[in-house]
C-alpha cells in the first residue's frame, strides 16, 4: 500500500506541475528525499523558486513517516506548519525528511501512554550548493484510534 502511494506522489498533479518529486525512501519508511528542480513555470517574478513550492515540497513526509511506521491503530494529522525562508532559492533545491527509529519509538510510547500528542519536525531546504534556503516546521498530531471520544448523532448528543 505505501509503495502505490509513494509512486503516486510523484504524479500528483500539483507536484508535476511544481517540478517536485520524491527522489529516495529508506526501506524503512523513515527517511525520504524530495528534490524541487526550477522549470520556467514555476518560478516567481524574481527568477526564484515560488515559495509556495518550497513549503509544499515539504508538506506532507512527516505525517508519511509516521504513518507508515505506526500503522492503521493510530490516526495521523498535520497540526501546524510554518516556514521561513532564509535565502533565494535557485536551482534543484533537497529536502530530507527524516525520523530515527528511536524517536519513532519513543513517540509511539507517548502516544500509547497518554492516548495521543503532537511531535514538532523541522528540516532546512538546501540548495545544490548546500546552503539552506528555507526551514520548514511541522507540527504532527497522533492519537490512537480506539481513544475517540463518543461523537454527537446528528440528533442530538450521544
Amino acid at each position: 500500500m505505501f509503495l502505490k502511494l509513494i509512486r503516486r506522489v510523484n504524479l500528483y498533479p500539483p507536484y508535476l506541475g511544481m517540478g517536485i518529486s520524491v527522489s529516495a525512501v529508506s526501506p524503512d519508511f523513515t527517511r525520504f528525499e524530495v528534490q524541487l528542480k526550477a522549470r520556467w513555470y514555476n518560478r516567481n517574478l524574481f527568477g526564484t523558486h515560488f515559495g509556495g513550492s518550497l513549503y509544499s515540497m515539504a508538506d506532507p513526509f512527516y505525517v508519511f513517516i509516521v504513518m507508515m511506521n505506526f500503522g492503521s491503530g493510530y490516526v495521523v494529522w498535520d497540526k501546524a506548519a510554518g516556514i521561513d525562508f532564509l535565502r533565494p532559492a535557485k536551482g534543484t533545491i533537497l529536502g530530507v525528511f527524516e525520523i530515527g527509529r528511536q524517536r519513532l519509538e519513543e513517540m509511539r510510547a507517548e502516544v500509547d501512554r497518554d492516548g495521543r500528542s503532537v511531535f514538532r519536525f523541522e528540516t532546512d531546504l538546501k540548495d545544490e550548493a548546500g546552503q539552506a534556503v528555507a526551514r520548514v516546521r511541522k507540527d504532527v498530531h497522533v492519537r490512537v484510534k480506539d481513544r475517540t471520544r463518543p461523537r454527537a448523532s446528528a440528533t442530538g448528543p450521544a
